[in-house]
């Protein structure tokens, strides 16, 4: 089990060293959805939605989300974030009504920021389906996925398809 790298040699869970990693920019980005329904995505559009701007708080949401990835995640480490962006597009698929959430996340560190993308996504997603909720149970939360990384010392990654 030692060759594992987030056990100790008791086989139990540990945190990875970085320390001797080397400090460099690592970048990103992860994408999620919700499908509502039509009237869910007139009412968020139009911003009226009883409990608030949705797009707004669900941002907000997603950027306190990647700060404390590392709170919720076990063997994730405090980064010094750098930078988290959060966007909103819409698609239609029939009659789906899908809000798509792309979420970036910057750091220069010793450790990349995979994860603090997709929680912002995760949570983008979660938050949209709390503040819509007493409207339709029914939303479904889509894929969640890592769109693109830079950085570190497995080098870049880019999604092709999913």
């Amino acid at each position: 089990m030692t060759d594992f790298t987030h056990f100790n040699q008791e086989g139990r869970a540990k945190m990875v060293d970085v320390s001797n990693k080397p400090e460099t920019v690592r970048t990103a980005i992860a994408h999620s959805s919700i499908i509502v329904n039509k009237e869910i995505y007139e009412k968020i559009t139009s911003n009226k939605m009883k409990k608030g701007d949705v797009l707004a708080v669900a941002q907000v949401a997603g950027v306190m989300a990647c700060k404390k990835t590392w709170e919720i995640i076990p063997m994730c480490h405090p980064i010094p974030l750098t930078g988290v962006d959060i966007s909103f597009s819409w698609a239609m698929d029939q009659e789906e009504y899908i809000l798509l959430i792309t979420a970036s996340a910057k750091t220069k560190g010793n450790t990349g920021v995979e994860m603090e993308a997709l929680t912002a996504a995760s949570v983008c997603a979660l938050t949209v389906y709390d503040m819509c909720k007493a409207i339709d149970k029914g939303m479904i939360i889509g894929r969640t996925y890592l769109v693109e990384k830079t950085g570190g010392k497995n080098g870049d990654f880019k999604r092709d398809t999913i």
